[in-house]
């Protein structure tokens, strides 16, 4: 005998959450899943009322569920958020240019503005060029640092105040366990965190922090979203695969232990005693780092050299030689200074600004001027 809802009590259940055990209809799922975000959205006062917010998209499954539940929430409370689609372009071929192609079809699908960086654009490379020149084991490592740089360069552009990103529970739970399996303490102490400045301007959140991955999949496939599917072609060698599947065979065995890491990983606190980096800004490009030099920039310059492992691997200089010699001279550009960045966010904010108080104006005016005896001088006003 088909089983009920466990929460209505009516209809005919579907789905076994993950996350609970709850077993629930099709509805009350997509009504639990929605409320949860919202409870986190709102419990964490994540945004302000007017707030511009870039969704981070890729097209995958999260950013895609990101897009479509952060509209739907921002319709259903009132948030009166500004929304947002803000991709980046690696440059991977077969990969990147598929999944923009799904991103471009949900800024149709959702009606919300679009915005695409690329690598090439901000730095002289793409992903490609980049594995051709260091190889398949390190190349996680340059898109990480350059993608991050990337978003908050793209939400400068879009004077964005905020930034969120697709980035779910079991995410979240993977990135302890390396960070813990690395012994990366300043890392650990702030990877739980639900909200973190990105350039030191624009705020950053991950409002799937307590999402499964596998409700987020269901949700996609319920709700009969366009997605991509197709994992990145570089990343089978990446480092977080052994933390990913460790988790995976962690929750076969105990499904809560998910969210049981990151409550531990939250309960987590730093030692006084040990000595945390201090964050500045970096000489060159004035992102926010804790070196002199940000990390992109060293990267980049080892590009340049012709030494691509320059800022992953401790070299002896016999090393960098032979790399030297073996890789043609990179093709990086100076990537444009944040702080001129921030300069033309804040003249486009005061361009946006003037234009919405003159539309004002010009729709206040009729009422104010609807005497028939009016000493308006103004244009436009009889």
């Amino acid at each position: 005998m088909p089983r009920q809802c466990d929460i209505c009590q009516s209809a005919r259940a579907i789905i076994r959450r993950p996350k609970t055990g709850q077993r629930i209809c099709k509805e009350c799922f997509f009504y639990v899943f929605e409320t949860e975000v919202h409870h986190t959205i709102v419990d964490n006062r994540l945004f302000n009322r007017g707030a511009r917010i870039g969704i981070g998209a890729s097209g995958g499954k999260d950013s895609t569920v990101l897009a479509y539940v952060m509209k739907t929430l921002n319709q259903r409370y009132d948030y009166g958020l500004e929304l947002f689609l803000l991709s980046v372009d690696e440059g991977i071929s077969g990969y990147r240019d598929d999944s923009l192609e799904t991103v471009k079809r949900n800024q149709k699908q959702y009606e919300l503005p679009l915005k695409i960086v690329s690598y090439e654009q901000l730095y002289g490379w793409s992903m490609d060029s980049i594995v051709e020149a260091v190889g398949r084991k390190n190349n996680c490592t340059f898109c990480g640092v350059f993608r991050r740089q990337a978003l908050d360069r793209g939400a400068l552009m879009l004077d964005l105040d905020h930034i969120v990103t697709g980035h779910n529970a079991d995410d979240v739970a993977e990135t302890i366990l390396m960070n813990v399996l690395r012994g990366d303490i300043p890392r650990l102490g702030r990877c739980t965190e639900i909200a973190t400045v990105g350039d030191g301007y624009i705020g950053r959140s991950k409002p799937f922090k307590y999402a499964y991955e596998k409700e987020i999949v269901m949700y996609a496939y319920l709700k009969r979203l366009d997605y991509f599917s197709t994992e990145c072609t570089y990343s089978p060698n990446a480092y977080r695969g052994y933390a990913r599947q460790y988790l995976k065979d962690l929750e076969s065995v105990r499904p809560s232990a998910i969210i049981d890491i990151i409550h531990a990983g939250e309960a987590m606190k730093v030692a006084e005693t040990v000595q945390l980096p201090t964050l500045t800004s970096c000489s060159r490009c004035g992102y926010i780092s804790s070196n002199a030099v940000c990390k992109a920039c060293v990267l980049l310059e080892g590009l340049e050299r012709g030494i691509p492992k320059m800022g992953i691997s401790k070299q002896s200089g016999q090393a960098a030689a032979a790399d030297a010699q073996h890789v043609g001279r990179g093709k990086a550009v100076e990537p444009v200074h944040f702080e001129q960045l921030r300069e033309q966010a804040l003249e486009i904010r005061r361009l946006r600004m003037q234009t919405t108080a003159a539309s004002s104006d010009s729709t206040a005016r009729p009422e104010l001027c609807a005497e028939s005896m009016c000493a308006c001088t103004e244009d436009g006003c009889s």
